[in-house]
């Protein structure tokens, strides 16, 4: 489903299984997450093994997915790439950094956010024009919002290492003619780092009953 929503040089692997194969962590990994409960041990361990599939199809040797600062996954070098899990999905996905400065991507179950979080989670323009609750019972648009901000995060995060709060992101969405099940959207940020975008593009699915997004930060020609 992922690959759905990234170019093709990005490389996509994505689950629905919710238990890894046995024996698919490096003992280095396995450390990590040994004082864990056991759902927490497989979602890392699966999504672990959705990684090293994606470094098998972007010619990467395998290697361990180790966690930095807020838990950022340290990808091998000279690569980028993103993890998301939740229940029922496991996803991640890799670039090679001289094609792709960063990529985030997000799954969400598509339903409700808990009580209280729409408030904390949207500025009052987002409010003005994202609809509350489900479309035809089809799209949560509250939680799409989520998971859009989520792989905003996640591209922004690993290139500043500054934290990026809700508020700080508004994203606008955009609906694919023909189709109200997937679509594209803008981020437009009001936090500045060195050589970082304000605004920020990204695409959207729902499908499955999940709520999908990404984003992919190319490098620039110049750069």
């Amino acid at each position: 489903m992922i690959e759905r929503l990234l170019p093709a040089y990005v490389a996509c692997a994505d689950t629905y299984e919710t238990d890894a194969p046995a024996g698919s962590l490096y003992p280095e990994e396995a450390r990590l997450v040994a004082t864990s409960v056991d759902r927490r041990k497989h979602e890392f361990a699966a999504v672990r093994a959705c990684a090293r599939r994606a470094m098998a199809d972007l010619g990467v040797p395998a290697a361990p997915v180790m966690r930095g600062h807020r838990g950022m996954p340290l990808w091998p070098d000279g690569t980028v790439g993103s993890m998301t899990h939740c229940d029922g999905y496991r996803a991640a996905v890799l670039a090679r950094a001289s094609q792709v400065r960063a990529v985030g991507i997000d799954a969400e179950p598509n339903e409700p956010l808990p009580p209280g979080v729409w408030e904390v989670i949207s500025g009052p323009s987002e409010r003005a024009r994202t609809p509350l609750g489900a479309s035809g019972r089809t799209v949560h648009w509250d939680r799409l919002l989520f998971s859009a901000k989520e792989s905003v995060f996640k591209t922004w995060f690993p290139l500043t290492r500054v934290e990026l709060d809700f508020l700080e992101a508004d994203i606008t969405f955009r609906t694919s003619p023909g189709t109200g099940t997937e679509g594209t959207f803008t981020a437009e940020l009001s936090l500045t780092a060195p050589d970082m975008p304000r605004s920020y593009e990204g695409r959207w699915l729902i499908d499955g009953g999940f709520a999908v997004t990404a984003i992919v930060l190319p490098v620039s020609p110049s750069a």
